[in-house]
């Protein structure tokens, strides 16, 4: 019973969001909530949401504070040079502007963290497709992907999640895995390839100079009088969500080309810092964004403008976070992830016990995008991986065949950053998702083929 009830919840969701029925918050607090009355466990609604809560807590104070501290950089100039650098690789081309999309997100991806990659991406992105009048779930399906293939670097979690569960070590997970990666990769470029020109026919192309053009003739005469003003102008609060096109307006009055360098080494440091795992990623943020806003903008009001601007995107990805805190804690407390977990273990034949690497690989795409990471990882790999041994099958091979779901992973309704990514594009979830899931599922597909043609799985 909790194990149709537990798909039921989640196939309920799904649905009504992609409907746009109701929207993401309220589908993630209202459906688990029916679902736990539902299952006779209503009395330990609280109990279990506060448990989800007390989870993700971190993430969400990480996304906060991250959101923060990108939106002060974006303010202050430092990805000008990037969206500048951008514009000029594609020249207006949405063919060309896609691909930038897919290796600007590969690339930032490095770092381990999807909400920074997305903040980048989105930044440094979502103005170009705002001026050509692209598809924003183009530019977010291809991202999420993209930041999907990256994101089983060791350091990206998964990976390590993985070599912790099976305990074994991350580096044999993953280097073997880097051909059959690489090739995901590429499908991702090809993809983007492939939708850009399709955005291409769809919308035509600018040439460079037009887009200059028209983004002068959108700068209200006088805008950059006085330059060194620190009063923040309404119209152009530098943020992702503007539909002007702010990368490359040069008298927004929150610029501060002095302090570049200064920016962009904070930037370096924080990144570094994260990766080293120096500090919890939370408190960098915390400590970045404080240190950033306090040296850029050292007035009291300056400071208050700023943190207003980006309000929206801090309440709208951290409320979506505890929203989904109610969702994982009720699928986790009621035990229905442990039910389905073990219904679809038990679902597979006897027969396909010495493939269970392939089987692995396969049931990583439904499995990380229905539940958490380390509800899979902790959870359902090891029971997979004792399966496998019993018929020959190596421990590593079933833990590189656990990552090849990550590209569909990275927009599952249970992975915060993908709001941050939805939220910054102005894109619906459903829309998302109606759009992301056939070309992620696909990705996953090449890689898991990929692997099993070269001898890894």
């Amino acid at each position: 019973m909790l194990t149709l009830l537990g798909f039921a919840m989640i196939a309920t969701f799904l649905v009504l969001i992609m409907l746009k029925k109701m929207s993401p918050i309220a589908a993630l607090v209202l459906i688990p909530a029916l679902f736990c009355v539902l299952v006779g466990k209503g009395a330990e609604l609280g109990d279990y949401v506060i448990d989800g809560v007390s989870s993700l807590a971190p993430t969400a104070a990480m996304l906060m504070f991250a959101i923060v501290y990108f939106g002060v950089m974006i303010d202050v100039g430092l990805f000008d040079p990037v969206v500048r650098a951008i514009l000029r690789f594609c020249k207006a081309d949405p063919m060309r502007i896609v691909v930038g999309t897919a290796l600007l997100a590969a690339i930032v991806s490095l770092d381990g963290d999807g909400s920074t990659t997305f903040m980048i991406t989105v930044s440094a992105m979502y103005p170009l497709y705002k001026r050509l009048k692209m598809s924003l779930v183009v530019m977010t399906g291809i991202a999420a992907m993209a930041n999907g293939v990256m994101n089983t670097l060791p350091w990206g979690g998964p990976t390590a999640r993985a070599a912790t569960a099976l305990k074994v070590d991350a580096t044999d997970i993953f280097v073997p895995m880097i051909p059959a990666l690489a090739v995901g990769l590429l499908f991702v470029l090809v993809l983007a390839y492939v939708l850009g020109l399709r955005e291409r026919k769809r919308v035509g192309t600018l040439t460079l100079t037009e887009v200059l053009v028209e983004e002068k003739e959108t700068v209200p005469a006088g805008a950059g009088a006085g330059g060194g003003g620190t009063q923040p102008r309404p119209a152009t609060g530098g943020t992702a969500g503007s539909d002007d096109f702010q990368g490359l307006d040069p008298h927004r009055p929150t610029l501060r080309p002095e302090l570049y360098w200064f920016n962009a080494l904070l930037t370096v440091v924080l990144l570094t810092a994260m990766i080293m795992e120096l500090l919890p990623i939370p408190v960098l943020f915390l400590l970045g964004a404080a240190l950033a806003l306090t040296v850029n903008f050292p007035h009291m009001p300056d400071q208050k403008a700023r943190i207003a601007a980006h309000a929206d995107n801090v309440l709208n990805v951290s409320g979506m976070v505890f929203a989904a805190a109610v969702f994982t804690g009720v699928l986790t407390g009621t035990g229905m992830v442990d039910h389905m977990a073990d219904w679809l273990v038990g679902a597979i034949p006897d027969a396909m016990g010495p493939h269970m690497a392939l089987v692995t690989g396969v049931l990583s795409l439904p499995l990380t995008y229905f539940m958490s990471n380390d509800g899979f990882y902790f959870g359902v790999l090891p029971v997979l991986a004792e399966a496998g041994q019993a018929h020959g099958v190596s421990t590593l091979e079933i833990a590189r065949a656990s990552i090849v779901g990550q590209p569909l992973h990275m927009s599952s309704p249970l992975v915060p950053a993908v709001y941050v990514l939805v939220g910054m594009a102005k894109v619906e979830f459903g829309d998302h998702t109606r759009f992301v899931v056939k070309w992620a599922a696909l990705t996953c597909l090449a890689v898991l083929g990929s692997a099993v043609l070269f001898g890894i799985v």
